[in-house]
């Protein structure tokens, strides 16, 4: 701690706080020295502060964007028409759903998204599990080069800066590792959006177990399209048929041959899984929200953010060796992130992955690369970009932490972190294995590729950092208003009935 607080002293930043009462001469003075300790860090790191320059943005308002969004919407998607993409992704929660760990499919209300949402009991009585892993946030999407998810199963074969996958190849659970998935479509985000549909707990549910990952797309593009889908045999032995068809698929066609052209008569020429992902990923890729306080700063506003975000900048990007925190190391750039894997042992709540002895665990990126032993492999997530970090919580794989504080706290001192979890955080219903989550935890960070140095940084600090942070809020995300642009109208929607009008109970941010 000695040292950490000598190199704190020399930078400038360890303990003083400029008084609200502080003369202007005085905070003007303080502030230029805090200036010209931050702003050779931002030119020597070659910051610009905006991740997506040079990226090709979808506007909100283009066509494909807005059928894009209506899609997203859409509870059609759903197998059993009880969930919708934004079932775990509304922009007024941070392109997330506020849960620790999601409820996508059998909920007890599939309307009401966020905090207090419910699992609805299951046959035998047994509440259903909620998805094993949180839910990251769509925002920005767009910026993304390498992976999508948290473990890379999604993978740009070719990864580009600034092509968000489209230079190439992109792997997914549907090909062999290292393998292009030849119907991946587009992008990164294309080829994530045509994976939620085949979870049974976030989209596809529990009775279209008969159904593959392509039998399912299949299965649900017929469905928008009125036609007959794939030949898929029940345990009886009969094909399969959709319960629950659409009473208008008109109103889909209508909508595809407006941007597709096309006949009507042949609609599964219009109306196809390629096609219906393609649209899902223009509005996800039209998520972009990086006008922050943090760019203004960097562009050359010198009052663009305080001084005590200023201390928590230079803590940020200087490394613990130089008396900080050493966060750039894995959160770099202007995106924040290196798109890479880290084992931090952050705690592993939930039911696992089916990974262990009891199935138990989650064994992050080696579970795509089979390399259970490798120390770069084994418990490693990718590391989440910081860009609105502060709306997109609650925070980690399995979404444990619920203020960005007790993050940081995590990252200074892990064993103290895990030793003195509070599990009442957790904002999911039916959070399971909390028994086993001291000895899976555990396991992660006596693992030999856990990363994290014990920093033991002062809550003074890690208020400076929580500072930093907040900056990198584009106020978009906190605008009910602006995010309007990416919500469709209440009760203007789909004629089916589908469309997800969510009920949000609770939409505050984490502090």
């Amino acid at each position: 701690m000695k040292k950490i607080l000598i190199g704190l002293c020399a930078l400038g930043i360890a303990g003083y706080n400029v008084s609200a009462t502080a003369g202007n001469g005085k905070m003007h003075k303080h502030q230029k020295h805090l200036n010209r300790t931050l702003r050779p860090i931002i030119r020597q790191l070659g910051l610009t502060g905006d991740p997506l320059i040079g990226r090709d943005v979808p506007d909100i308002n283009s066509p494909e964007a807005q059928l894009g969004m209506e899609l997203f919407f859409s509870k059609s998607l759903g197998g059993d028409r009880d969930s919708a993409c934004v079932t775990c992704h509304h922009p007024l929660l941070g392109g997330g759903d506020r849960l620790a760990l999601p409820i996508g499919t059998e909920s007890e209300d599939p309307d009401l998204l966020g905090p207090g949402r419910e699992n609805d009991e299951g046959v035998d009585g047994a509440t259903l599990p909620p998805v094993p892993r949180n839910a990251p946030t769509t925002f920005n999407v767009v910026a993304w080069d390498t992976f999508q998810f948290h473990d890379g199963r999604v993978q740009s074969l070719n990864s580009v800066p600034g092509a968000n996958g489209s230079a190439g190849g992109i792997r997914t659970p549907n090909s062999e590792f290292g393998v292009a998935d030849p119907l991946a479509g587009g992008n990164l985000v294309q080829a994530q959006a045509r994976f939620p549909v085949t979870s049974r707990e976030e989209m596809k549910g529990f009775n279209h177990n008969p159904y593959s990952d392509q039998d399912i797309r299949e299965f649900l593009a017929a469905r928008l399209g009125g036609y007959d889908g794939p030949e898929v045999l029940g345990d009886n032995g009969e094909a399969l048929a959709d319960e629950d068809p659409l009473n208008d698929s008109g109103y889909w066609l209508a909508k595809f041959e407006d941007i597709f052209g096309g006949d009507v008569n042949q609609p599964e020429t219009m109306i196809t899984e390629q096609r219906v992902s393609m649209l899902i990923g223009e509005y996800e890729r039209s998520q972009a929200f990086a006008n922050t306080p943090w760019k203004s700063y960097v562009e050359g506003n010198n009052w663009a953010i305080s001084a005590n975000a200023k201390r928590g900048a230079i803590l940020f990007f200087t490394s613990s060796e130089q008396g900080g925190a050493n966060c750039s190391s894995c959160h770099s750039g202007d995106f924040f992130t290196d798109e890479s894997f880290h084992n931090l042992a952050m705690p592993q709540v939930g039911s696992g992955k089916g990974n262990g002895a009891d199935g138990s665990k989650d064994f992050g990126r080696a579970r795509e690369t089979g390399l259970q032993d490798e120390a770069t492999d084994k418990f490693a997530f990718r590391t989440p970009s910081l860009i609105n970090v502060e709306v997109t919580g609650p925070w980690s794989h399995a979404g444990a932490y619920a203020t960005l504080g007790a993050v940081i706290k995590h990252h200074s001192n892990a064993a103290n972190a895990i030793e003195n979890f509070d599990d009442t955080q957790l904002a999911a219903e039916g959070v399971s294995n909390l028994d086993k989550m001291q000895e899976n935890t555990l396991e992660a960070l006596n693992f030999s590729s856990f990363e994290l140095e014990t920093l033991n940084l002062s809550d003074m600090q890690v208020g400076f950092l929580v500072e930093f942070l907040k900056t990198l809020t584009d106020p978009c995300v906190t605008d009910n208003t602006c995010l309007a642009q990416w919500i469709p109208v209440a009760g203007e929607g789909d004629t089916n009935g589908d469309q997800l009008d969510a009920v949000i109970i609770d939409s505050s941010f984490p502090q």
